[in-house]
């Protein structure tokens, strides 16, 4: 069964589409070591909870939107043997600073993927 990392981050309203330039680069690196998929959304019907929501889970300010994004692998161990190659890749290690995100409001994990209609 395919593994999944998910990602939660917030971005300025007002670089989304330098995000997107750099994300995008991301996303043909994850892809050309072996990413089945890789997926980026802006948040358009976001609501704030008012006890959960994407907005809270990445402290969202008010100059800043939600993006949603994730990344599908053939298993649990390909993943990791990817993301080993990615993070070795001289074109993700130059954008890692260039990214207008902050880091430390980012939530993110891998999940096992229980079905996929």
């Amino acid at each position: 069964m395919a593994y999944v990392d998910g990602f939660v981050v917030p971005v300025p309203k007002d670089q989304v589409q330098v995000y997107k330039e750099k994300a995008r680069i991301a996303g043909d690196v994850w892809k050309s070591h072996g990413a089945l998929s890789y997926v980026e959304c802006v948040a358009d019907d976001v609501p704030y909870g008012e006890l959960t929501s994407f907005p809270r889970a990445v402290q969202v300010k008010p100059e800043e939107t939600v993006v949603f994004s994730w990344i599908t692998y053939e298993s649990r161990q390909k993943r990791d043997e990817i993301n080993a190659k990615v993070m070795a890749d001289p074109r993700m290690k130059a954008m890692f600073n260039e990214m207008p995100i902050d880091g430390k409001r980012m939530i993110f994990g891998g999940f096992e993927m229980l079905f996929s209609l």
